[in-house]
Formats: structure tokens, sequence, C-alpha cells
């Protein structure tokens, strides 16, 4: 009697790829390049995407670390993941030509800090101390914050005024991570007060959403999550999968995968994070389909419509 075999199936998460806060700051530096011409100046990578950062290079971007790399005059672009006070004021010193490409829903948590810090607060910044956001953000106000990475890191806080305690959180986190060190946070500290609106970004909670969907609902054996290595939000994304049972790898692009990893998958699951470009993944659709013969089917998920306007300076 001849036997059916179950067909390959590619899943692909919705929403992935770019969000409004990534597709604003690279218009800036794409914009920025056509108004002023090369070399336009970009402090750190515009967006943690290895294709995007050498995409713009090659057109004359010039990434940064430091202002002092800077020559006077020159125009400057600040990456997506904001940058402390100290180095906008620098720049205005320096009289550089800014253009500010901080996501807008970063700018939100560094405006709730100087709320937060007004009131007389202490200020616990929930986030990876390495990662520019969360240096941006501890750096809008000199001293009265502390950095908690982890549920221990919670447990050894001693705040000089317990009772006058608040918390932001970097946008890019995984929300369960999130969530517990919060609660780990409000146990020991009651008066514990917060942003009113959740500052992890509406892209990465959906993001991560759709993997759990993946995970959880569609059966996935296997996830491909297109994104760099220095990307939060993708890291983010596999560590969603891999808390589920599913096998997650983060690749830059299609040359990064492994055909042994396909082996004996009839469920595969591919999503991308914050900062990847629409056509690296349909080329690793395209190279996971041509290793498999699978077909490739969309999930239903959350629909985006945010925008986020460009700088006066470069607008049409």
């Amino acid at each position: 009697m001849a036997t059916t075999q179950t067909p390959i199936e590619i899943l692909l998460a919705n929403p992935r790829g770019f969000c409004a806060g990534v597709e604003r700051a690279i218009e800036i530096v794409e914009r920025a390049l056509a108004r002023y011409g090369a070399p336009i100046y970009v402090r750190h990578e515009v967006v943690h995407n290895r294709h995007v950062v050498d995409g713009l290079r090659a057109r004359g971007a010039i990434f940064v670390e430091s202002l002092d790399e800077i020559p006077d005059g020159a125009t400057v672009i600040f990456s997506a993941h904001g940058v402390p006070l100290s180095v906008q004021r620098e720049a205005a010193r320096r009289g550089l030509r800014v253009f500010d490409a901080t996501c807008p829903l970063v700018t939100k948590v560094h405006m709730e800090v100087a709320r937060m810090h007004a009131k007389g607060c202490e200020i616990v910044m929930i986030g990876h101390g390495h990662h520019p956001e969360v240096e941006g953000t501890m750096g809008q106000i000199e001293g009265g914050i502390h950095l908690v990475e982890t549920i221990a890191a919670a447990a050894a806080l001693c705040p000089a005024s317990p009772e006058r305690l608040a918390y932001v959180t970097q946008t890019t986190l995984s929300v369960d991570d999130a969530a517990d060190i919060v609660a780990a946070l409000r146990e020991r500290f009651p008066a514990i007060t917060g942003p009113k609106k959740d500052d992890i970004c509406y892209a990465t909670q959906n993001r991560q959403d759709a993997v759990k969907r993946l995970a959880e609902q569609a059966g996935t054996d296997v996830v491909f999550v297109v994104g760099s290595k220095n990307s939060s939000n993708s890291n983010r994304l596999c560590e969603v999968a891999a808390l589920r049972g599913v096998t997650a790898h983060l690749v830059d692009d299609s040359s990064d995968i492994d055909p042994a990893w396909l082996m004996g998958k009839k469920k595969i699951g591919v999503t991308a994070g914050a900062s990847a470009p629409e056509t690296l993944i349909a080329e690793v659709i395209q190279h996971l389909q041509t290793l498999t013969g699978a077909t490739a089917r969309e999930l239903d998920g959350a629909e985006e419509t945010t925008v986020f306007p460009l700088p006066k300076g470069l607008q049409e």
C-alpha cells in the first residue's frame, strides 16, 4: 500500500520585518544623502542590520561611534536607538547639522525619565547595559538611575529612596522577561511606579506574539529569524521560540542557512526582526523553498498602520 508523505510547509509570521521607527530612520539617512550629498555622518549604526548599514555606507554614509570622528560643520544623524543629552549638547556646541532619527517610541521613554526625575524619583532602567538605547536613555539625566538587567539584579537593588522609585524599560526587550522583572521589583518595592503605557514598542510585541503563534498554534518544528546578531529585537524572537521548545536560528541572509537544520522538519517558521528588510526575508523564503520544495503560507496577525513623520528639515 502506498503511503502519503506529509508535505513540507513554510509558515510566515505576521507581522515581521521593518517597523515604522526603522523605516523612518533609514529614510532620514537616504534623504540627507540626497539633499546634502556625501558624506553624511551617522552616530552608531542607524539600525542594527548589516545589509542595511552596508547599503547606506556604499551610498556615502559614514558610521561613527563618537562625535570626535566628525569634522566641524558636518551633517550628523543620531541613530534610531537615541543618544545621551551630553551627545546632543556637544553636537550643538560644535555647530553640527543634526537630524535625529531616534525612534519616537524611544523618545517617549526619554521624556518619561525626565518627568520622573523632575518629580524627585530614583529611576530603574530595565534593559541590556551594552545596548545603545539603554546608554541613550540612562544619559537623559545625571545620576539617580539604576540599570537592572535580570531578576537577580532586581533582588540586589538598593535604592536610596525606595518609597520614591520608578521604572522604565528598553523598548526591544522580551515582553515576558520585562514583566517578570517588573513583578520582582513590585514585590520588593510596592510603591514603585511605571509609565502609564508599556514602554515595549508595539512592533516588538507584535513580532513576539507572532512567533508565539508559530510555536504554539502552528506547531512549527524550527524557526528562522532574519536579522543581524547585534539586533536586540531579533535575538528576543529567537528566545521566544526557544522558550516554547522550538529551535530557532538567527540568520543575516540565506547564506547562513545550514541545510542540516531542515532534516526531518515538516513545518518551517520564518520571521524577521524589525530592522530586517523585506528583500532579505524574501530571499530566505525562496532559498528554503529551493532546499525543501515547500509551499509558503502567511499566518494571520496584527495589522500595523503606524507611520512616524520625518524631521522638518527633510520633509518634502
